[in-house]
């Protein structure tokens, strides 16, 4: 390929198609066409407000982290990776050297690059280099978009590891969202026995509640006395962490995957009584490969969370879609 079209924002609720220069690839890097992009509640965000907390877009940026494509061709130093391979990009790229690399906890890395966070660009085009490490091989039995949608997968496993899921576990989930479902799905596989979620909104509830075993209920409709082991908040919002804390049984634990409020309040004396663990999640390191098996096995359906396909000229308009129709999980967008 000569060209490489990329939808490019360049400023809040507007994006424009431009022909880019093809990438070039360093020795570790593979060159890849990409084939499909899931659209994430944090790209809608830049899009209409052009910033996330202190992330700004300052300068043209094009979003899109949830990528999946096709190796066109790799650098002289590859080796795992070979062209004509099918992969999941994984769209963090640390340093490797500091103190949270060599932890093992890359996903904390201070340089890390990720796709679709100013100034990065992201995976909106239709070539993109990336890392040999991070473009992991996918087998024939995963379609593009549920090779796309490895990554929200993966910050769905990361956050049941975090909770300390564990078979026999009970395990409370706040929102339905692509991540809440993913969550819920990922427990169940886990061996939990008691998996709810809980989702104000009608059409949201209705949909997922035909992609999970799990229960899906009305805020309203949790029985009162019901107590969980587990506890993982992924709708973002502030009221849900306090009534999340007061359903954990003694000994529990909250994990916070939703971003919502810079601030909430919560109920100290309660973690300390029942001596109870609240964490933060942050994306995800070590995920990638078992959430590829995951996925090949058929534990967790990823396709089954796609609603509507776009092309890259039509990038302004997956962007709005949630918005406009509630009920959708996932949209693509296939470059």
């Amino acid at each position: 390929m000569t060209s490489n079209r990329a939808a490019v924002l360049l400023e809040p609720g507007r994006i424009v198609v431009e022909d880019r220069a093809v990438p070039e690839i360093g020795p570790h890097d593979v060159l890849v066409r990409v084939r499909s992009v899931g659209v994430c509640g944090s790209d809608v965000h830049y899009f209409e407000h052009g910033r996330i907390g202190d992330f700004v877009v300052r300068s043209p940026l094009v979003l899109g982290h949830e990528a999946s494509g096709t190796v066109l061709d790799v650098g002289s130093e590859v080796r795992r990776v070979k062209v004509g391979e099918r992969v999941a990009i994984e769209p963090g790229w640390p340093d490797g050297s500091c103190e949270q690399c060599l932890a093992g906890r890359y996903n904390l890395c201070p340089q890390v690059q990720f796709l679709a966070t100013p100034p990065v660009d992201g995976a909106f085009t239709e070539l993109l280099a990336v890392p040999e490490a991070f473009a992991h091989p996918v087998p024939d039995s995963l379609s593009d978009d549920a090779a796309a949608l490895i990554e929200p997968l993966s910050v769905a496993i990361a956050a049941t590891r975090k909770a300390g899921v564990r078979p026999g576990s009970s395990v409370l989930i706040t929102g339905a969202g692509p991540v809440g479902v993913l969550v819920a799905e990922v427990a169940i596989a886990a061996g939990a026995t008691t998996v709810v979620v809980l989702e104000p909104g009608t059409e949201r509830r209705t949909r997922s509640g035909n992609l999970t075993a799990a229960q899906v209920l009305d805020l309203d409709g949790l029985p009162a006395h019901a107590r969980f082991d587990a506890f993982i908040e992924c709708s973002g919002a502030a009221a849900a962490v306090r009534s999340g804390l007061e359903r954990l049984k003694p000994g529990g634990q909250a994990v916070l995957v939703g971003m919502g409020a810079d601030e909430v309040a919560v109920p100290v004396i309660l973690i300390q009584v029942r001596e109870l663990v609240l964490t933060g999640t942050f994306r995800y390191a070590n995920a990638y490969r078992d959430a590829i098996e995951l996925a090949a096995a058929g534990r967790v359906d990823l396709d089954q969370l796609v609603d509507r396909h776009y092309a890259l000229d039509e990038v302004a308009d997956a962007l709005s879609a949630t918005r406009q129709d509630p009920a959708l999980m996932k949209v693509i967008v296939s470059p």
